[in-house]
C-alpha cells in the first residue's frame, strides 16, 4: 500500500489492485497533468508515463490514460500489459512472479517480509510461508538477474525478507 500527500489530499493506493484498476480510479479524480505528477511523485524517476518502446508507443498515444512503465537499468516493466523485458527481450513470468516483481519495483528500497509478500501474492495468511516465497523469488531471479547467485535487482535482507535495489 502506498500512502502519500498530494495536492493537500491523502492518496492511498492499494497495491493488491491491478494497475488498470488503480488507473481507472485515478482518472476519475485527477486530470492528465495531475496523473503524471502523481505517478512521478509516488514512484520517482523510475516511471515513464510516455511510451518509450517502439511497439507500445503507438498504443500509448491511443490511450486516454498513459501506461505505467518502469525502467531500472536493463529491466523494463509495463504494469498494465504485465510485460517484463530485460535488454529489450521479453521475459515470461508466472502471475505470482509478476505480482512479486511489481510489488517490489513499485516500492523501491522498502523491505517486505516473506509474510507480506505471501499475503500480497496469495491474498491469504499462512504460518509457514518461507519455502513458497523463497521458491518464487528464486525462480524470478533466474529469469531477470544476469547472475542469480549475486542478484542486482532483488536483494535478500537476511532474517527479514526482500527489497528491490535501485
Amino acid at each position: 500500500m502506498i500512502v502519500r500527500w498530494f495536492y493537500g489530499e491523502l492518496v492511498v493506493l492499494d497495491l493488491s489492485e491491478t494497475g488498470t484498476q488503480l488507473g481507472e480510479k485515478l482518472s476519475l479524480l485527477l486530470d492528465d497533468k495531475q496523473q503524471k505528477e502523481l505517478a512521478h511523485y509516488l514512484l520517482g524517476d523510475m516511471v515513464s508515463t510516455i511510451g518509450t518502446r517502439k511497439n507500445l508507443s503507438n498504443y500509448n498515444r491511443q490511450q486516454k490514460n498513459p501506461l505505467t512503465e518502469i525502467r531500472e537499468g536493463d529491466l523494463y516493466i509495463c504494469l498494465e500489459h504485465r510485460l517484463v523485458m530485460i535488454r529489450e527481450q521479453e521475459i515470461t513470468l508466472t502471475v505470482k512472479e509478476f505480482d512479486i516483481l511489481a510489488l517490489l519495483i513499485m516500492n523501491p528500497k522498502w523491505v517486505f517480509t516473506k509474510e507480506q509478500i505471501y499475503q500480497h501474492v496469495y491474498g491469504d495468511v499462512e504460518i509457514e510461508v518461507d519455502n513458497r516465497v523463497y521458491g518464487l523469488i528464486k525462480n524470478l531471479r533466474k529469469k531477470i538477474e544476469e547472475n542469480p547467485e549475486t542478484p542486482h535487482y532483488i536483494e535478500t535482507i537476511r532474517g527479514v525478507g526482500y527489497r528491490f535495489r535501485t
